[in-house]
């Protein structure tokens, strides 16, 4: 009898931990996410208040966006060596502390230091979040809803962050749309720190590759930088070469920043290609070109605007949080990625071709379509590009991930830019649409498992362990 309650007690500390996990990976999450658009909006209202001339006022996103690209797979591998919930204490604590900085700042310098630094405390969070995911909850069901409801408040956090940013600006001040981080962020670093007490993790054998993390910081912020700039000749000859200089130096250290095994692995680095290539819709470049259109075409004013992202936030999260899950139980990762392009690639058309007229026509039903496709395939995507993956390589998995979608992200956005600098946005849209086709015809390269509802590897089925 004794026993039995034990384990009782056991199972209902592992549902505690499992949950609280869930809650805290999310909330961190969502304010990484969220301080990419909200402080987009109140652009405008700080570049007055400090005095910021367009260039300096630019640098204020574009600090976040580099600090955050450049270090996503250093941050990652820290994770494994660190440990995941320590270093997401560490991590928050530290985006919390910047937010405070950048939200008191009276010189435009400063903010902009601030925000550097909410990029790198962000590429540190970021990939601990999923791995604490991946980590807390077994292959199968119980991850796949774990990993729904990430997807899900990474996905609404642009659209949030629109709203957010407008809000506060207009009822407070732009300094609210960073301050708003303290509460969240304290309550998230305690409760990653409670996680790491009551897990007991340690650091983990190995070490951290401080050439090649220097290396891979210095080429990925100078892609980013380039990518968001036009691709400057100087720029982009010093990141080719820093590139060619990582994958030599990374051939030859014990000490990779992404493990050979995960390289070896088709289904993830397939499954990366196509995270980047959706990543080059979804990630900036849509919200960026819908922004541009509803206060250039449509006239709407900037909270307009973010109220008009509604239907496509909206979409996206009731597919990814009630749809999604169901579906997965009956069909294969890849089938879903493959009905998300087909519902929303038609919504992307749509917006090549229906530019003006009311908002339902020319915003609304566009919107709902490619919203509700992205909410079908972005989980899948997730949930292809780590099953299987080892634990202490799960920080990894997740850094390669994230940095393909952050990639992507500039890619989608610095192409479409170009396009849509030599014709119209129209263009722009189209080309997001081909990068979802794309997206489709890489994973109809995987091999998948079947419905997670009755698949149980078995040595003979089970795929390399990377």
């Amino acid at each position: 009898m004794i026993q039995s309650y034990q384990i009782l007690i056991q199972l209902y500390q592992r549902r505690i931990v499992r949950r609280l996990a869930l809650w805290a990976s999310c909330l961190a999450q969502l304010i990484v996410v969220l301080d990419v658009s909200v402080v987009n909006v109140a652009l405008p209202s700080l570049q007055t208040d400090l005095g910021l001339d367009r260039v300096a006022a630019s640098w204020v996103a574009m600090a976040y966006t580099l600090g955050f690209a450049g270090v996503l797979l250093v941050g990652a591998r820290l994770a494994d060596v660190v440990g995941t919930a320590r270093l997401l204490a560490w991590g928050v604590a530290a985006f919390t502390l910047a937010s405070v900085a950048g939200g008191l700042a009276t010189q435009g310098w400063v903010l902009i230091a601030a925000r550097a630094a909410q990029g790198l405390s962000a590429a540190v969070v970021s990939p601990a979040t999923f791995t604490l995911l991946t980590a807390t909850h077994a292959e199968g069901p119980d991850r796949t809803r774990a990993i729904t409801v990430w997807t899900a408040v990474s996905l609404a956090g642009g659209g949030i962050g629109t709203v957010a940013g407008g809000l506060l600006t207009d009822l407070v001040s732009w300094r609210a749309t960073l301050l708003v981080n303290l509460p969240i962020g304290a309550m998230v670093a305690g409760a990653a720190w409670a996680l790491h007490r009551r897990s007991g993790e340690r650091h983990r054998p190995g070490r951290i590759d401080l050439v090649g993390a220097g290396l891979a910081t210095g080429a990925f912020t100078g892609a980013t930088y380039a990518l968001s700039t036009g691709l400057p000749v100087t720029p982009s000859l010093v990141t080719g070469a820093l590139f060619v200089l990582l994958v030599i130096q990374q051939r030859r250290t014990r000490h990779r920043l992404v493990p050979s095994r995960l390289l070896r692995n088709r289904t993830i680095v397939l499954g990366n290609i196509a995270v980047a290539l959706t990543g080059a819709c979804f990630q900036v470049a849509l919200w960026y070109f819908l922004t541009y259109r509803m206060q250039t075409r449509l006239g709407y004013s900037p909270i307009e605007a973010g109220v008009a992202f509604l239907p496509l936030t909206v979409a996206m999260l009731a597919v990814n949080l009630w749809l999604t899950p169901r579906l997965l139980a009956r069909h294969t990762p890849r089938t879903l990625v493959m009905a998300g392009v087909v519902v929303a690639v038609p919504g992307l058309l749509w917006l090549t071709v229906v530019d003006h007229g009311s908002f339902v026509l020319a915003v609304g039903v566009p919107s709902v379509l490619v919203g509700a496709g992205g909410g079908l395939l972005n989980t899948p995507l997730a949930t292809l590009v780590t099953t299987g993956v080892r634990p202490e390589h799960g920080g990894a998995a997740s850094g390669l991930m994230n940095t393909a979608k952050q990639f992507g992200g500039a890619v989608g956005l610095a192409a479409g830019s170009a396009v849509a600098t030599a014709g119209t946005d129209r263009a722009a849209f189209a080309l997001l649409a081909a990068a979802l086709v794309a997206a489709a015809a890489v994973v109809t390269g995987l091999r998948t498992p079947c419905r997670w509802s009755n698949w149980t590897p078995s040595p003979s089925r089970r795929s390399p362990r990377p």
